[in-house]
């Protein structure tokens, strides 16, 4: 049974109980439908109480659903339903109404909520508007610009801020049920408020629209949906109610069948997988009471700044006290940053700097539960880390290091216990970036593993495992994208055209542009790493550059010539006549903007391809997930093998062929070949 109703005098309340999430099933649709019929023709029942059982009040849409064509009652007409009821409803929200779940709230005559709840409409993250009222009921409740800016972002509210917004009508410390009982008591003493549907929109300046559509086509890139979402609420706002109802439906339909919501559906069920792979469902994880870091460097404050946004106490540990204060200095910078970017108070940010634990001695860390090492990346220095941590740690306490390329297995080389080591790669920097990286090694037990993915659930990150191989995933396929977007100079492309391209496919920054942010010097290091391997690395110009100092923002010039106190990239000359020298003896050619991204973008397909073919990410979804959530590849193309699969892999591997013949890129392109007649990547 998805609802029961009990009455409490004269107010009936109506319990939705739908686990996991009280998602809006056809069975729950159809529920409140008779929910409402039958308190309709009840003369004892005066007024309804919408409310929820488990941890959430209705949190949108039934994912099983997706893609699937909707039964009634649609959602439109129970929200319509609900909102034309003889006795009013009012929606008690706990948890987080969200989507479909706000739509019925919306419906709803009155809203109360406890302080922890939040509302919103996020349907533009699935890039679709809202399809029940949503972009109609809610600049009728709280004017236009705010509406516009809920829809067009899909950003939650929590409930205070809410109220003081007008989307909630009362914020409760008491029991839900009892206080909106009350509430709704106090409600039919006094004249009723008419129902949204019945009322105007607030009037906003004649600039508002055209003002706020180059805000949000700013923000969106190339997303669809939060322009179509902003037309919805103009219609709304400009229109009576039942014509911007069609209109929001047509906008909801056509948008549903769309590529785009295509791949962002398929992002987040991705997403939505991630933190419970099958393979470690039968795993129970270890708890994770207590962390430590070692190494308070960018990476290091970073990942400690994330153990304290998760309010789990964590230790600081550096060589020497000049260090340790240098690491408290860099986490005391990103608390201050987040204060001035107004994400949290400042006492919030003095709360979370007190539960840091800051020491030169191992030896406090004998007790605790894991311990990240997060030290330079040199292997003699992290071997001598973990060699001091097997001597004071527990047996059971787990090891885990943050590198980035180096091999996990010769890093874990004689420590003890190495059942509980493994690789924990964080993106910098490690409190925003959500991707980790999991990397077990051969001796990692299924335990450290399950736990490392509780401990990204714990951190709001995305988790992926990935095998060992040099870069592991994401910085493997990132190394093919430097090799191209080379490539192109030394044909013919300037680095503001090639920055251009990428930018217009989606990405929020350019190659080269992203090189000069992060540092050449970084890539020159791995790039020297390889070549002791025996490797032979492929980046001729970057090599000049670094030799003459080049490392990007931080030296004043990389790629692009810096202004001291502006990171505005401006060409360089002294960069032009360098890939001139360098690309003397290359054929030149013109080309195209969607040719340039296709040079860059279709040897990482073939990258990746690799990459599941040897078994280093489990999942094409796994690697979508890498790049989407550590390179910035774009959400509305679903990742870079989802986008490679609705793309054509015949079309991508003649393209590809084609660039190699012309060594424009490596070959060959075997793996890719056998997937076109599967259609799917990383087929036998």
């Amino acid at each position: 049974m998805t609802l029961t109703i009990k009455q409490s005098g004269n107010i009936a309340v109506v319990t939705v109980d739908n686990p996991p999430v009280n998602a809006l099933s056809q069975a729950l649709r159809q529920g409140l439908w008779s929910a409402a019929e039958t308190l309709d023709s009840d003369p004892s029942v005066e007024a309804v109480v919408l409310i929820c059982a488990g941890r959430t009040f209705i949190a949108g849409a039934d994912v099983s659903e997706f893609g699937r064509p909707p039964l009634p009652p649609h959602l439109p007409d129970l929200v319509t339903r609900i909102e034309k009821a003889a006795k009013p409803w009012v929606a008690a929200v706990h948890g987080s109404a969200l989507g479909g779940g706000f739509e019925v709230a919306l419906g709803c005559r009155f809203r109360v909520a406890t302080p922890s709840a939040s509302v919103g409409l996020p349907e533009v993250r699935l890039g679709i508007v809202p399809g029940a009222g949503g972009t109609v009921r809610l600049p009728r409740l709280a004017g236009p610009a705010l509406a516009a800016d809920m829809i067009t972002s899909g950003q939650p509210v929590r409930a205070v801020r809410a109220q003081e917004q007008g989307l909630i009508d009362a914020v409760v410390e008491d029991d839900l049920e009892t206080s909106a009982i009350d509430f709704v008591r106090l409600a039919l003493d006094r004249p009723l408020p008419p129902p949204l549907c019945e009322r105007s929109v607030p009037v906003v300046d004649a600039s508002f629209w055209e003002t706020t559509a180059k805000t949000v086509a700013q923000r969106a890139k190339r997303e669809e949906a939060p322009l179509r979402a902003l037309d919805c609420v103009r219609k709304a706002s400009e229109g009576g109610f039942e014509a911007a109802m069609r209109f929001e439906r047509e906008t909801f339909l056509d948008l549903r069948a769309s590529p785009q919501a295509e791949a962002l559906r398929h992002v987040f069920f991705a997403e939505r997988a991630a933190p419970r792979p099958p393979e470690l469902r039968a795993t129970t994880p270890r708890q994770i009471r207590s962390a430590a870091v070692i190494g308070g460097g960018t990476m290091g404050a970073g990942i400690v700044a994330a153990f304290c946004d998760a309010e789990l106490p964590v230790t600081l540990v550096e060589r020497d006290s000049a260090a340790l204060e240098r690491g408290l200095s860099n986490l005391r910078s990103i608390f201050e940053g987040s204060v001035k970017r107004g994400k949290i108070s400042s006492d919030v940010a003095e709360k979370r700097l007190s539960g840091v634990t800051a020491t030169t001695d191992y030896g406090t860390l004998a007790d605790v539960d894991l311990v990240i090492e997060a030290v330079f990346e040199d292997l003699d220095v992290k071997r001598d880390v973990f060699s001091r941590l097997s001597a004071v740690c527990r047996p059971d306490a787990l090891l885990a290091t943050n590198t980035s390329y180096l091999d996990p297995e010769q890093i874990a080389a004689g420590i003890k216990h190495p059942e509980r080591f493994l690789g924990l790669h964080f993106f910098s920097p490690a409190n925003v970036m959500k991707l980790l990286e999991i990397v077990p090694t051969r001796d990692t037990a299924a335990v450290t593993l399950a736990t490392g993915f509780s401990l990204a659930r714990m951190l709001n990150k995305i988790p992926v495992r990935a095998g060992i191989c040099d870069g592991f995933i994401g910085n493997r396929i990132l190394k093919v994208t430097r090799a191209q977007a080379e490539r192109l100079l030394l044909s013919g492309v300037a680095p503001q055209a090639v920055d251009s391209a990428m930018r217009r496919f989606g990405l929020p920054m350019g190659p080269f542009e992203a090189q000069d942010l992060g540092g050449l010097d970084i890539a020159a290091f791995q790039r020297q790493a390889a070549r002791k391997r025996g490797e032979t690395p492929f980046a001729p110009v970057a090599e000049r550059l670094c030799g003459l100092g080049r490392f990007g923002q931080k030296s004043g010039g990389g790629w692009y010539d810096y202004e001291k106190g502006d990171r505005t990239p401006k060409p360089s000359a002294a960069v032009e006549r360098i890939i001139a020298a360098e690309a003397a003896s290359t054929p030149q050619r013109k080309w195209r903007e969607d040719e340039i991204i296709d040079c860059i973008v279709l040897p990482m397909i073939n990258e990746a391809t690799k990459i599941l073919d040897e078994t280093i990410a489990a999942r094409a979804e796994d690697i979508d997930l890498v790049q989407i959530h550590g390179y910035g590849f774009p959400r509305f193309r679903g990742g870079l093998m989802h986008y490679a699969e609705k793309r054509g892999i015949g079309d991508v591997v003649a393209i590809l062929e084609g660039f190699a013949d012309e060594g424009l890129a490596e070959g060959p392109c075997d793996l890719l070949r056998r997937s076109v007649n599967s259609g799917r990547l990383g087929s036998p």
